[in-house]
Formats: C-alpha cells, structure tokens, sequence
C-alpha cells in the first residue's frame, strides 16, 4: 500500500477520488436501468422474465419465480446443522440488539384539556434485495429483515438473483427462513427493484425497499424513490483504521483487507501518527493478500483506494477521519476510549485490538448496512426506524383554540394565507354565537323567573 504524508493537498485528493465511487457518479448507466425500469413497470413479468434469462441466464416461467418451500427445506439440509446453528445465534443478537431501538407512539394531555403525541406504525410491507453474483450474503438477509421484523412490519418480500441452474444461493434461503421472510422471488438487478416498486401479476408492490446491490441496483433504486421508500444508495464498501504505535500491525493488515475483498471499488485506508507502523502494515498487507483466495480484486482495490496517511498528531488524525467519513471505522490506540468520543463522522466504530469489523458484519448485532461515500455526516445505519412512519397527533378543545386563535390567524395573515385565517375564523365566529345564544337565553330565562315571581 502507498504510504503518504497527512497534509491538505492528499486529504483533498483522497476524498476527490473516493466520491468518484458513488452510485451518482455513474450516470452512464442512467438511461439503461431507466428502461430497465419502464419496460417491467409496463409489461410486468413478461419483462421481468426477459431481463433474468438475458441477465442471470436462466428461463423461468412466472411460476418458477417463487422459491417453492421445498427448495428451503432443501437449502437449510444442505448448509447443514452447523450453519443453522451459527445464523440462529447472530439473528438472535441482531433481534436483541434492534430490540433496543423500537419505540411506541406516545400522547400528553396539556391542564387544557386538547392533545397532542405521535402515533408509530409499522410499514405494511417491505421489499428486501439481497444481491448475488460474485458472492452471496446470508448476512444481508439478516440485517436487512430482521430490523422490520422487530419493527412490526406485516410482511416482508425478499428478491435475489437465481444462478443459471435456476436456484437460490442455499445460505441465502437458510437465512430467509430464519429471519421469517414471508415470500422468495427469483430475481435480480434493475428488474427486481422495478418489479418490487410498481408490482407484476406475479411479485406484489411494496412500501419501502431495502439492501445493498451493484450499481444497476443502485440506480434503480434512485429511480424509483418517490414511488415508494428506500433506505439509502450505497456505494462500495470501506474501512478506515485509526491506529498509534501501540497497534499490532498484523491485525491492521488484516482488517485493512477484510474490506478490500469485497469488490475492485472498495476503500482500504489507514490513518496512523507511527511511520514505523506505516511501514510494517504495507509490507504485510500484501503477505497476507498472497494467500487469500480473492487476491485479484484485492490488488485492484488497494491499487485505486487503498491509502497509508501518516498524521503529525492524533489531532490532525481526528481530522481527517471525520473528514473521509468512512462506513467502518476502527480505532487501535492505547487509550481507545478517550479518542472515540472525538468521532464524529462514521457509519459503525469499532474499539479496541478485539473488535475487528467482520464481528460487525455478521454476529454482535448492531446492524452492517451503513452509510457510505462520506454519507456518514448526515446518514445513520439501517435500523428499525428505517420500517415505521411517525404520526403527528393533534386534538384541540375549543377553549384552547381560542386561547391561541388570533395568534394562528395573525401568522397566516403575514403569509398571505386568508383561507387559513378563515379556517380559524369560522370556529371563533361559531363560538361566539353560541355563547351569545346561550347568553340570550340565560337572559330570557331570568325575565321569566321575575315574571313567575
């Protein structure tokens, strides 16, 4: 890996470069996945089917595009009993860690009587992608469903690419059963996000759409955002390591290419204050890279985005992590915990010499779809907020509106609003009828007691 100085001109240079990967960078893909979109929103499953044997280069029948319980069952036997084993103990961190996270709709009555709150209801139904192709994630499945599980979604719709023998990747279906995914559809790219986002004869429209998926996916997404929800569109993964002199470089390296084998975009940078540390994680990132069986696109990936930046100091350090923003970010100092509290800007933090990032990716239970491209400034990572809607409350008495009417009717005035005044007018101008009505009669009822009298 290279190794530079920490100074503005490569900070600025990195970061240039490492936006270049977003999915909105590539927009030559645009006009493609727009007709990908079009065509299946038009003609349904008969474009779907076109697409998967054009794309996945498989015939399926509309028939064949739900996953058939048998297939389930026959994925879950052949993972075998160790693997159910392993995915049932992460889907129970995962659950207990999002658990956590729910929240419940809330009401406060104010001494005059009106109410106000907030009412939290689950999404209806959610449609999950779990990408295939140059690998497969049973991971994806759980972070992405279990999350709507907790929320309370009432059903949950996974689609995700058949190879060209038709069937699902048998982790993949072990691990949609396990988190209670409701219906599995044989389809991939920009079809299947078209086909979750207007529905076909075959797979059901849905209300939101998560997962992670190449850029064809990405663009998709992008495309059909308004139409329903979706969670975010990711870019290549990343891994920013935060390390002193007192981090083992053996555990840098290896973390540092964790990440890079994921694809040729994927970014691996250290940010270190010991040139000596520098030295010995570059030499010994590409000793472990020769042994791993993704050696190919690991090159790649370091050859583009993989970074050593040695800072003056922690602070200058600090800096430019919170700058770079990265989706993982690790910190290996001698006081872990002192520096944490100084991030500001990061997807998933991971502390300490023992909490590597594969931990995030498949088993402690905070979620690993993450915010990327810098996008970790403003985005937060998947959670079950990301599966209920949030309704405002309101319910005013009559005397409370009153009390604030003219204040409603003032700020609609210097909006030039009048309907809105008026809206408030009509309430004020009934109740002031009604109390000179009943002051009337109050009145008429006296004059009759001293007539009787």
């Amino acid at each position: 890996m290279r190794i530079l100085p920490l100074n503005e001109k490569n900070r600025e240079d990195i970061l240039e470069k490492l936006l270049k990967r977003s999915p909105a960078s590539y927009s030559v893909y645009q006009s493609s996945v727009d007709e990908i979109v079009a065509q299946v929103r038009e003609k349904g499953d008969e474009a779907l089917l076109a697409y998967t044997s054009r794309f996945d280069h498989v015939t399926l029948s509309a028939g064949e595009l739900l996953a058939a319980d048998q297939e389930i069952e026959e994925a879950c036997l052949t993972v075998g009993e160790e693997f159910l084993a392993t995915l049932k103990k992460a889907a129970g961190n995962i659950r207990a860690y999002h658990e956590k996270q729910k929240r419940t709709s809330w009401f406060e009555t104010t001494p005059g009587g009106s109410i106000l709150g907030q009412k939290v209801t689950p999404v209806e139904r959610v449609g999950v992608y779990v990408p295939g192709g140059k690998a497969a994630y049973p991971s994806s499945v759980l972070m992405n469903v279990l999350p709507a599980k907790v929320a309370g979604v009432d059903e949950i719709i996974m689609v995700t690419p058949p190879g060209e023998d038709g069937r699902i990747n048998p982790g993949v279906l072990a691990a949609a059963r396990e988190a209670g995914v409701d219906r599995v559809y044989k389809a991939g790219g920009a079809q299947a996000i078209a086909a979750l986002a207007f529905g076909t004869e075959t797979i059901p429209r849905v209300d939101k759409i998560v997962g992670p998926g190449n850029i064809f996916v990405a663009l998709a997404k992008k495309a059909v955002f308004g139409y329903v929800g979706i969670d975010s569109i990711a870019g290549p993964s990343e891994i920013l390591v935060l390390a002193d002199e007192t981090a083992d470089p053996r555990y840098v390296a290896a973390d540092l290419l964790s990440q890079a084998e994921h694809d040729e975009l994927a970014s691996a940078i250290l940010v270190t204050t010991s040139e000596k540390l520098a030295g010995e994680v570059s030499v010994l990132v590409h000793e472990q890279a020769s042994v791993l069986s993704r050696r190919d696109i690991i090159e790649k990936s370091l050859e583009n985005y993989g970074y050593i930046l040695v800072a003056r100091d922690m602070d200058e350090a600090v800096e430019t992590v919170n700058a770079i923003a990265s989706e993982h970010m690790e910190i290996m100092t001698r006081d872990p915990f002192l520096v944490m509290p100084r991030i500001r800007n990061a997807g998933a933090i991971f502390i300490g010499a023992y909490s590597s990032e594969p931990l995030g990716d498949y088993l402690a239970g905070p979620n690993h779809v993450l915010p990327t491209n810098g996008t970790a400034r403003f985005f937060s990572p998947l959670s079950v907020d990301d599966f209920v809607k949030k309704s405002s409350i309101i319910a005013y008495t009559q005397d409370e509106l009153g009390a604030v009417a003219a204040d409603v009717i003032r700020f609609a005035e210097q909006e030039g609003l009048t309907a809105h005044a008026a809206s408030i007018r009509v309430r004020q101008t009934d109740k002031e009828g009604r109390e000179s009505g009943q002051g009337r009669a109050r009145d008429q009822a006296r004059k009759n007691e001293r007539r009787e009298g």
